[in-house]
């Protein structure tokens, strides 16, 4: 019940500061608590108080402590001033999932997103991150990768956050629990994940379900809110502000990939503003085996003409991604590169990278490296930048590329820009550093252009490979 109140209290807050009678506010929610209690019970019989494990407890007391104090120094301060407290909040916050099982944590943060109960980014980004691709304005080139939101629960508190774009899934067609549990493990010291998840998902169906509900649900705000420009309408995601990706596995017991992924294209790509083809998660047998020129080509060319016999509006049919893995060979990339750049009116796009399967370095002496998985996060950093400037290379700069894996800091987006890419995508540094994180980077991200003279993304993209 403190939670609840708790939480009521600081939705109240954010939405209406100004108007927050605190002494008010109290005296209604717990008189009525009470009252409610003593209509309903007995008055011979004590009412039962709820245990709560000492976990709970802590929880509970950190949000209400927090949220007492933000509903009071909101008060004081203009909207912009609360909205960083807020996501410096966070930071206090962050830190007590990790006395929880990994899934556990990751479960409770998709649900807080899910039902608003994280910041929601009121501050404009730097301009100096606004760009366009695929015709679409990005805010800022930062985005959330897929993995997090595997069945689309919550994408508008995750782009609340203020990421430039979110990537939800993978989705396959057909509902799946994944691999056994336990299956996700945390090397804390050298800031990595290890997982072994095998797309436990929902399935298209419940994932279409789902942002059907939320693209309408964004278009109506989008219509009616006067904060958004038409700018911002026509260059934001299909249903306004905002650019959502999804991204498309294929089922463990599948025969036909290629079907799987023509199935997931017919289904969720009216929802999209983008589409992925994951053909390289190391936890599902024979994936990255699609990675191969035949098999990838197969694959593109089934995809491209599911997703073209579609009908589409001004906007026209969202483009289409392929994710590889870091642990390639040359002759990997040359194939994947030739297939992707073969009609360049039909071209591929491509994410750098997956989870790799190797172990560096840097976590070889910690125990939970010898887990089985795909492991992400700082020490994947260097692989998958070098897998991304051989790309931009191999593709002469003419196809958009995300890089993605191991970013943790504005430099860090910044080296991935410099080596290639124009979006960056996070993942594990989220989980670890929480919504704080996002605003830090951006802001880091905008020095570093600055700093070295460039005056957009676009000038920075493959600096480090001419």
């Amino acid at each position: 019940m403190a939670m609840r109140v708790a939480l009521k209290f600081g939705k109240e807050c954010c939405m209406h500061r100004n108007k927050v009678k605190f002494n008010d506010y109290f005296r209604h929610c717990f008189c009525t608590t009470a009252s409610v209690g003593a209509a309903s019970t007995p008055s011979k019989i004590p009412k039962k108080v709820p245990h709560f494990s000492k976990k709970g407890r802590l929880f509970t007391g950190a949000a209400i402590g927090l949220l007492i104090g933000g509903g009071a120094y909101a008060s004081t301060v203009d909207e912009a001033t609360f909205c960083g407290w807020l996501f410096s909040a966070t930071k206090l916050v962050n830190p007590l999932f990790a006395f929880l099982d990994p899934e556990v944590a990751h479960r409770l943060a998709v649900s807080a997103a899910a039902r608003g109960w994280v910041p929601i980014e009121k501050r404009a980004d730097p301009q100096i991150l606004e760009l366009k691709v695929w015709g679409r304005r990005f805010s800022n080139p930062i985005g959330l990768s897929a993995g997090f939101d595997k069945n689309a629960e919550a994408v508008e508190g995750l782009l609340g956050l203020g990421f430039g774009f979110v990537e939800v899934g993978s989705v396959t067609p057909v509902p799946q629990e994944g691999n056994p549990k336990p299956r996700i493990f945390r090397l804390r010291k050298e800031g990595a994940i290890i997982n072994r998840c095998g797309f436990n998902s929902e399935g298209i169906v419940a994932v279409a379900k789902r942002l059907g509900a939320q693209h309408g649900k964004r278009k109506m705000e989008t219509s009616s809110s006067s904060s958004f420009t038409e700018e911002e309408v026509i260059h934001g995601g299909k249903a306004g502000p905002g650019i959502l990706g999804v991204n498309l596995g294929k089922n463990k017991t599948s025969e036909d990939a290629a079907a799987d992924y023509v199935q997931g294209v017919h289904t969720l790509s009216q929802y999209a503003d983008y589409l992925v083809i994951n053909i390289s998660s190391p936890n599902t047998p024979g994936l990255r085996q699609l990675q191969g020129r035949k098999q990838l080509k197969d694959i593109v060319k089934k995809v491209q003409a599911a997703r073209d016999e579609m009908q589409w509006g001004e906007e026209g049919p969202p483009p289409l991604l392929v994710k590889i893995a870091p642990d390639l060979s040359k002759q990997d990339l040359e194939d994947i590169a030739a297939v992707c750049t073969y009609n360049f009116s039909l071209s591929f796009l491509i994410i750098i990278s997956n989870t790799t399967i190797q172990r560096p370095d840097a976590v070889s002496q910690n125990p939970v490296a010898e887990e089985t998985g795909g492991l992400s996060g700082k020490p994947l950093f260097n692989l998958s930048t070098n897998i991304l400037k051989d790309m931009y290379s191999l593709t002469k700069g003419r196809i958009p590329l995300i890089g993605c894996g191991g970013v943790s800091s504005g430099e860090d987006a910044y080296k991935k820009i410099r080596a290639g890419a124009i979006l960056v995508q996070l993942y594990t540094a989220f989980a670890y550093g929480g919504p704080a994180l996002i605003p830090q980077i951006k802001n880091e991200l905008a020095e570093c252009l600055e700093r070295d003279g460039f005056k957009s993304i676009y000038e920075a993209v493959g600096a480090d490979c001419r």
